[in-house]
Order: C-alpha cells, then structure tokens, then sequence
C-alpha cells in the first residue's frame, strides 16, 4: 500500500504536504506547462494588497551564493481584480488556493480578510506581517509580538476560514512571536520569510538592488529556516508550514523531522519549475524505502521524547 502523505492543516484536509511559497508560483497560469495543480497540497498565491502595487524600481534581484535576494516590492494587482480576473482560473482546480495578505496598518488585513472570506475558492488566508506598519514609522508588524497579535486578532474578526500567520526571522525571538500569534488566534504559523540581506556592487560602490535591502531566499537561508520550525514547534500547538531554502525531498524531511506538518517550495522553481513534483515524488519514496506509512508518523521526529517548553 503507498505511504499517506494526506495532512490536516489548519482546519484543511491536504492530499499531500507540499504547498507552493508565496511570491514564486504568481497565480497559477504562469505554471501550467509544468506543474498540475492538482497535484499539490495547496497553492499559495502571491501577496496581494487592497490597491494595485506597481512595486519597487529595478534591479529587483540578484543571485548570491547558494540563494538570491529580491526586493520586488508586492507588486499586484490588487485584491479586487485578483478576485475578478485570477481567481477563476485558481477555482478550475480541486486544490485549496492560499492567498498571502499585506497591508499598511492594521485595518488593512481585517478589510482584505473580510474581501476574501466572500470570495469562492478561496481556502484560508496567510497573513504576511514582514510589512511595514506606516502608523508606526514603517516598522514591521513582526517587529512587536503586541503588533503581529493585533493584526492576527483583526483577521480572526473579519473571515471564518483559516488564517496563516507567516513568520519572520528578523526578530529577536520567533518563538515569542509565533506564540503571541497563537495567542491571538493563529489556526497555523508559516515559518519562515525571507532574511534581511544587502548585495553591493563593488566597481560601482553603490547596492546592486533599487531599494538597498532584499529578502534572502533558496539554500543559504535553510539551516536558518530549519532552526526556526524547530524553535516554533517546542513553544505552540497549531500546525507549523516549513520554507526556505527546500530544494528535494531531503530538504523537506529536515522541516518535517523538524515539526513541519507542510512545506512550501519557493525560490527552488526559478532553478527547475518542476521541483516542487520533485520534492513530493522523493517524500513518498523515502515514506515506502523506510517503512513510513504516515506523514504524521514523521512530524517533529527528530525532538525524541522531549516534551514542548513554553515561551
């Protein structure tokens, strides 16, 4: 019999436990000559916001050693047409569609969480709180644990469906803020975002991206990623989504060992648009080569018999 890789997340019931990361899948179409949606756990859009972004002057990216660094800025469409003009094409497919909120204050994602919890085939919401908070001197929402409950607790308001909280690693404690996002009513914590990184252009003396600053992704950041999921799950009992840096089957196995009971392909794509397949093929052999008949049987693993601390 073949292994189970069906998991529950957040109130969802996945065929399988690899997702797609927000910001490299686009809306789908842009895919559809290499990946079957309906292959995957769940898709997850890329972010989107009330108002159409046109986002951040170029260069945009730039490879690094091992990863890249992006600072597109959120460019969308805006909520409103995605819901028009994307979200059929998502709704053709028997797979939950995950969309990625962003705002500028707090009363952004309770308004963007009310938009989608009308929207058809819309699953639940990931709430992406490594934006600037405008009402707080462009500080992020992540920032402050205070910050990150506030927007939680304002999305729990507004939708019925799961919400997501997507953690960065730009902080002092992950732990604390994905407790304090449980707290405040977090059916799930997405770990991690993208690091803080800054390439320069050595003969011309000046940064290499138009905003100075970029998120790290791809294999650099993993080791960190890894870290991350290990430090969430020994502090809170919602499910924990797994990202960054996953590029096979193996990658993947060190979030779920880790306490991932999903991953998210992200970066990885740009290299093979396939990978995320890939990473799903070499789960279930490693499952059948090792006598795994579960998922679940895997999730956390590598903790032992160590019991969860609290924050």
């Amino acid at each position: 019999m073949p292994a189970d890789l069906t998991t529950d997340l957040a109130g969802l019931h996945l065929r399988n436990p690899v997702m797609t990361a927000s910001g490299t899948f686009g809306y789908g179409p842009e895919y559809e000559a290499f990946v079957d949606p309906e292959r995957l756990g769940a898709v997850v859009v890329k972010g989107l916001t009330l108002e159409p972004r046109p986002g951040n002057p170029p260069p945009r990216t730039v490879e690094t050693p091992s990863g890249m660094l992006n600072a597109i800025g959120l460019q969308n469409p805006g909520a409103a047409a995605f819901i028009a003009d994307k979200l059929p094409y998502l709704r053709r497919f028997d797979v939950p569609v995950i969309v990625n909120l962003n705002g500028t204050c707090v009363e952004d994602y309770g308004e963007l969480a009310a938009m989608f919890d009308e929207a058809e085939g819309v699953a639940a919401v990931e709430v992406n709180i490594s934006c600037p908070n405008v009402r707080h001197g462009g500080m992020a929402f992540s920032a402050d644990p205070r910050l990150a409950a506030a927007v939680t607790a304002q999305v729990k308001r507004h939708t019925g469906k799961p919400v997501i909280v997507k953690l960065s690693p730009n902080v002092t404690s992950i732990g604390e803020l994905a407790a304090a996002c449980e707290w405040a009513g977090a059916d799930a914590v997405s770990v991690i975002n993208t690091v803080l990184g800054l390439a320069i252009d050595v003969e011309r003396r000046r940064p290499v991206l138009g905003n100075v600053t970029g998120g790290l992704s791809g294999p650099a950041v993993r080791p960190i990623a890894v870290r991350c999921v290990w430090e969430v799950f020994r502090v809170v009992k919602v499910p924990i989504i797994g990202m960054g840096g996953i590029a096979d089957a193996r990658d993947a196995l060190e979030f779920i060992l880790a306490g991932a009971r999903a991953v998210a392909v992200g970066t990885a794509t740009f290299v093979d648009p396939r990978a995320s397949l890939k990473v799903l093929d070499g789960l279930a052999e490693y499952m059948e080569r090792h006598g795994v008949a579960r998922l679940d049987e895997l999730v956390g693993g590598a903790h032992g018999a160590r019991e969860k601390s609290s924050v």
